[in-house]
């Protein structure tokens, strides 16, 4: 027996990128702020996956997909030996096969439901045109996705605790090979050709440049914002004259038809003002607020402030909304009294874009 080459350095850094990558997606989709990263990093996993199929398309020793064992005889020996005398491999163990081809189909799977889910509920990315009421009700692509998340989760611990396992029975040299990339063995080793090594560089390269040009170019096509801005004066001169000399200029997609009936039957008492107008211009803002109302807009803030209303839709304020408490619940009320915010109500103080419609958690400004 002598120690041979069984796992190249591309092999065995693009197994730190995937357990980096990997790690680092499933800590970032609860996070709005990260939301960007999250996705980011689920197309460079994308990258990293594709490649790995063309590495074992190759004719690479061990690694090509013609070297692995998917004979299910030898995968039930192997789970039912893993306590006693089990076989040994070189490359891949029937389990290990499998596994492979799973987080590879998986991954892949949940990369394309993510950005199906992104398009459809941010509007965000190559999907963005899918971002219409048609969809605005359905969790449908948001629930695949996660589901293929969490699959993907259970076989990549399946697979660690295999590792750990095989290492703690039997001594096995499988997790210290994927740091050295060396085994025991009979026979001769790994050698890669010219062409297989600039395949390598690429596959490791082009993996770490797309998060970073992801990150750096948020505007690319798979990123891209498809909510355009609203340009409310050309859209109704009366309400952004009206409403923005008083106070931020807030979306009409931001409350309910009836909050907006209510507010506008009420001007006399707006909020302890008096903004009486002329029946004409009320009515006239009236109807457009109505029109453009949170029931027809396909943003997913129309949309959620919606579902946490229920059946009570008469709330006058966007900041007494329980969507709204509950997403802004962990900012200190100290944060509001500061000069550069003075009042919850203030959105435009974090959202810029807030007065053209747009409420992009990436566009959030940190104060």
């Amino acid at each position: 027996m002598k120690k041979i080459l069984v796992w190249s350095v591309f092999t065995r850094l693009s197994h730190l990128l995937m357990m980096v990558f990997m790690l680092a997606v499933f800590l970032t989709p609860e996070v709005k702020s990260l939301l960007s990263l999250h996705v980011a990093l689920g197309y460079a996993l994308a990258v990293l996956f594709i490649f790995r199929i063309l590495w074992g398309l190759l004719d690479i020793k061990y690694s090509k997909f013609k070297d692995f064992n998917f004979n299910l005889l030898d995968l039930k020996e192997y789970l039912f030996t893993i306590f006693g005398n089990k076989k040994e491999y070189v490359g891949h163990n029937p389990a290990s096969s499998y596994a492979i081809i799973a987080m590879i189909a998986l991954t892949l799977l949940a990369v394309a439901s993510g950005a199906l889910a992104y398009g459809v509920k941010e509007g965000m990315g190559i999907f963005s045109f899918m971002n219409h009421t048609l969809f605005r009700d359905m969790k449908l692509f948001k629930e695949i996705h996660e589901f293929f998340a969490n699959v993907l989760m259970f076989v990549i611990f399946a697979h660690i605790a295999g590792v750990l396992l095989d290492k703690i029975l039997h001594k096995s040299d499988a997790l210290q090979s994927m740091i050295d990339g060396k085994k025991e063995a009979k026979e001769e080793g790994l050698r890669l050709s010219f062409f297989q090594k600039i395949m390598g560089v690429l596959w490791i390269a082009l993996s770490i440049a797309t998060l970073g040009y992801l990150l750096l170019a948020p505007n690319s096509l798979l990123m891209s914002d498809g909510n355009q801005k609203i340009d409310y004066e050309r859209e109704h001169a009366a309400f952004y004259k009206e409403c923005i000399s008083c106070h931020t200029l807030f979306p009409p997609f931001l409350l309910p038809q009836k909050s907006w009936i209510s507010m506008m039957d009420n001007l006399e008492n707006h909020f302890g003002d008096d903004a009486s107008l002329d029946p004409a211009t009320t009515l006239s803002i009236k109807d457009f607020l109505v029109k453009n109302s949170a029931e027809s807009s396909t943003k997913e803030s129309a949309f959620r402030i919606l579902s946490s209303l229920q059946n009570d839709k008469n709330y006058r304020a966007i900041t007494d909304t329980p969507f709204w408490k509950n997403r802004h619940k962990k900012i200190d009320k100290a944060v509001y009294e500061t000069a550069e915010i003075g009042k919850p109500s203030n959105c435009k103080a974090c959202h810029a874009n807030i007065e053209n419609g747009l409420l992009n958690n990436r566009d959030i400004k940190r104060l």
